[in-house]
């Protein structure tokens, strides 16, 4: 078992995104633990990156499933107040009506 001097920091790699993906594609076609291997990496990191990966995809997806509902909402609520507007307009119309019906 080797240690390190006191005071030396333990340095660490950090992988773009597209290298994780490539990693992950790897992953799956040969297997956790031999790609691992073939890249130099700890199995745990792979397992990592897949968990992030499958974690931001669920988010992106429910992110898109809440903008589509918005928007149906915000349409729902475009066409109620149309209404409503149709509906006091035609109130006060026939309110002028009986109005102008009991004065003549």
């Amino acid at each position: 078992m080797t240690t390190k001097p006191p005071g030396k920091k333990a340095t660490y790699t950090r992988h773009s995104t597209e290298y994780k993906q490539e990693a992950l594609k790897l992953a799956t076609q040969l297997g956790i633990a031999k790609a691992a291997n073939q890249l130099g990496l700890h199995e745990s990191q792979l397992y990592n990156w897949r968990k992030d990966s499958e974690h931001a995809h669920s988010v992106s997806k429910r992110e898109s499933s809440l903008a589509a509902e918005n928007v149906r909402l915000k349409r729902q609520l475009a066409q109620q107040a149309e209404e409503l507007s149709i509906l006091k307009n035609a109130a006060t119309y026939f309110a002028q009506q009986l109005k102008r019906g009991t004065n003549t």
